[in-house]
């Protein structure tokens, strides 16, 4: 009889341990070298019609791309054990205040220890009053003009957001101005040509894509392109995309 409740303790805990799972041990249901990506695409303010592609976009990417991709609107999703399950977070083209207090502090936490973040389009109108998010992204936008054809350059070719892109590079989207011009502290990886379109008051010196290091060791990375729905199923664009990702997730 001991016996038999001896092995009966012993499988119930097991089952227990299986059942909760720590999130440092999460990686271990992705193919290897696979790591988790978090697309979060909260709007409090304006919201683009082209979210539902993006995240299907980038979702679908992940096959191919070496991630695998969650995505939520909820700010509950950032807590400290959350947040460990991810090795990069993407804010899609979130606007407002998206995180609240105490989100906010999970999330600098979880920069300051290693983790990596990539801002895609109106991630740039994205909390304001959080000093710690404009050094994250680098710049806050200002004005646009109308959506419009502009020519692209690209000024780091051998990155993996930009490699195999043309430059020039034509294409169509929304071109922000900024605030800002984040070349101080950041490397700028792509710029636009104000003579290619009408509206923009930045000047010679445009940037468009930037990248830096963050303080706790992770990547920060920032496209200002993704406005349209058409930009999710460009395969240049999706490259671009991809790139990004990865390169934030260290591969």
């Amino acid at each position: 009889m001991a016996r038999i409740l001896l092995a009966l303790s012993l499988l119930v805990a097991a089952c227990s341990t299986s059942a909760v799972r720590a999130p440092a041990d999460a990686a271990a249901d992705l193919p290897d070298g696979d790591f988790r990506v978090l697309l979060f695409s909260r709007t409090t303010a304006f919201r683009h019609d082209s979210i539902p592609a993006a995240i299907a976009a980038l979702t679908e990417l992940g096959a191919t791309g070496g991630y695998v991709a969650e995505a939520t609107e909820d700010p509950a999703a950032f807590t400290t054990e959350n947040l460990a399950r991810f090795r990069v977070v993407v804010f899609l083209m979130t606007t407002g205040d998206p995180v609240d207090d105490a989100g906010q502090t999970a999330f600098e936490s979880w920069i300051a220890a290693g983790g990596n973040w990539v801002g895609v389009h109106s991630a740039a109108d994205t909390e304001y009053t959080w000093p710690f998010y404009g050094q994250l992204v680098g710049a806050y936008f200002k004005q646009h003009p109308a959506v419009q054809p502009a020519k692209v350059n690209i000024e780091v070719a051998d990155h993996p957001a930009t490699a195999g892109l043309p430059s020039p590079w034509m294409r169509t989207d929304e071109w922000y101005d900024f605030q800002t011009n984040p070349r101080a502290t950041t490397t700028v990886l792509m710029t636009i040509d104000e003579s290619s379109y009408t509206g923009g008051t930045m000047g010679a010196d445009h940037p468009l894509v930037w990248e830096h290091p963050t303080g706790g060791g992770g990547r920060a990375i920032y496209t200002e392109m993704g406005h349209t729905t058409e930009s999710y199923a460009d395969p240049l664009f999706r490259q671009h995309l991809v790139g990004a990702i990865r390169w934030a997730g260290g591969l």
